[in-house]
């Protein structure tokens, strides 16, 4: 196996980037291949002094999916831009920022966190991350930033070009005996999507949750599986999320929403040291159970797009689909996430929510008898969200981006509801179940949310793009693993109508 290059205590100018030097593309698709070398390809042949030439490798370390040994990412939160790297060294590096060079800080030492007894969903295990995580942020008008010789995305003020992806980790998991075939790309397509998605060169990312699947070993004598990592620790992350998605992460800066894959009984202490936006805290870092009830709920933010317009991300890893009462944790966390939704909307006409969980999408399961056994919107955010209002959204919420059931689907209503997207068809083995052209009559997401368009696709592994229109539009493309187009919507307001009902 490629090992991961240690960076040297004293930086050294990096080689030029070559094929032959790099044995670690030869494993990627060919599509992720193009998309890597073209976004490094506006490095300049002598990289700055800060630029690190890896040493020789040590022993048994496996390589990330970046060539270079190291990852590197831009996330959007409530305070702008935000660098990351994730990386073996003994230190941070320097980032460097329209030609000066500073610091970047320390976000998390590699450490062995102790097994949570709560960990009941995976194999139980502690989680190793033995890699060092760095941050630093990125001034809202740098024209240039690059860290260790590698160029990063950097933020457009008004986003054109929007991908959104979702549920996008190899499922292995004992309960329910649901193995993935992680190592067949046609069964797990993720890093052939997120390469199609790279090399429709989006401005932003937009990934609705569940990054993290891989949960428990890989039984014996399955092919499709045999090797994979398990459990919660870096390893898993990296090839759930890292490997497969390095063409998408140097494309765009992304924003990320929590999924309930990333809850504190599951693989919440990645979320907090790798995606998380927000500083790293103790008793909000998923490590202690007893501080779940701050490691499992964060406020919203809100992430501007420019011309009056802004993303509202909502963490909702830990609603329930079974409800939730008057005295639960949850309820009252949540009443104060829609809160503080509401006040944030106020500060543009135009807003997308984006949260894991739909509350306004379908999903259903087939039954023995051939019947559907439908699953509605999230009950545990509807009783919560409509304690304080009954359309569950505030008014100036346009659309919403979710993810949670696996297939591609739009909703749009007559009441007076958002139109609601769902992409959570970018990796993890799909629901399957046939849902028809039109909701049965009785059928609705919600009370009172009345649907009158909609649409879905099955089955098909695939993201989600957003080309901006005027004030309050956008066209909506959905493209298949390769990047072909599927369907196409088009956003006005509140509404939303697709050209294919259902895709084939």
């Amino acid at each position: 196996m490629p090992q991961l290059f240690r960076l040297p205590a004293q930086a050294k100018p990096a080689r030029p980037l070559s094929l032959s030097a790099l044995p670690a593309l030869r494993t990627l698709p060919p599509l992720a291949v193009l998309a890597l070398l073209a976004a490094c390809a506006g490095q300049p042949g002598q990289p700055s002094p800060a630029a690190a030439q890896p040493a020789p490798p040590p022993a048994g370390a496996a390589i990330l999916a970046a060539p270079d040994g190291f990852a590197a990412y831009v996330l959007m939160g409530e305070s702008g831009a935000v660098a990351r790297v994730v990386l073996d060294a003994p230190a941070c590096p320097a980032i460097t920022v329209d030609g000066a060079s500073r610091p970047m800080a320390l976000r998390a030492a590699p450490a062995t966190l102790p097994l949570r007894p709560t960990a009941g969903k995976g194999d139980a295990k502690p989680s190793a991350f033995p890699l060092r995580v760095c941050e630093a942020d990125l001034p809202p008008a740098a024209a240039s930033a690059s860290v260790l010789g590698r160029a990063l995305p950097l933020p457009r003020a008004e986003p054109q070009r929007i991908v959104v992806i979702g549920d996008t980790g190899c499922r292995l998991k004992k309960s329910g005996n649901e193995y993935q075939d992680c190592n067949d790309p046609q069964a797990y397509p993720f890093a052939t999507v997120a390469a199609a998605a790279a090399a429709w060169r989006p401005d932003l990312v937009v990934h609705v949750g569940d990054y993290h699947y891989r949960e428990t070993a890989c039984p014996a004598g399955k092919a499709g599986c045999a090797g994979s990592p398990y459990g919660y620790g870096w390893d898993a992350w990296r090839e759930d999320l890292f490997r497969p998605a390095a063409a998408l992460l140097s494309a765009a800066p992304w924003v990320v929403a929590r999924g309930n894959h990333e809850s504190c009984e599951r693989a919440g202490q990645g979320w907090w040291r790798l995606l998380d936006p927000r500083p790293l805290r103790s008793g909000r870092d998923c490590i202690d159970p007893a501080s779940d009830s701050a490691g499992d709920y964060s406020e919203p933010y809100a992430v501007s797009l420019g011309g009056n317009a802004q993303l509202l991300v909502a963490d909702t890893a830990a609603t329930t689909w079974k409800g939730l009462k008057p005295g639960d944790t949850g309820y009252e966390q949540y009443r104060a996430t829609y809160r503080r939704l509401d006040a944030l909307s106020q500060q543009a006409d135009w807003n997308i929510g984006v949260m894991h969980h739909p509350i306004l999408g379908v999903g259903a399961e087939l039954k023995p008898n051939g019947q559907l056994d439908w699953h509605l919107g999230d009950l545990g955010l509807q009783q919560s969200f409509g304690s304080l209002n009954p359309q569950l959204l505030p008014a100036r919420v346009q659309a919403l981006l979710s993810g949670h059931v696996h297939l591609w689907q739009q909703l749009s209503f007559s009441s007076p509801h958002p139109t609601q997207f769902v992409a959570g068809f970018s990796g993890t083995a799909e629901d399957m179940a046939p849902l028809p052209a039109r909701l049965p009559a009785g059928v609705s997401p919600a009370p009172g949310a009345v649907a009158d368009q909609f649409s879905t696709w099955i089955g098909g592994f695939g993201f989600m793009a957003m080309e901006r229109g005027g004030p309050g539009e956008w066209t909506v493309t959905v493209h298949d693993r390769h990047g072909a187009v599927k369907n196409r919507c088009q956003i006005s307001g509140r509404r939303s109508v697709c050209s294919v009902t259902q895709v084939q």
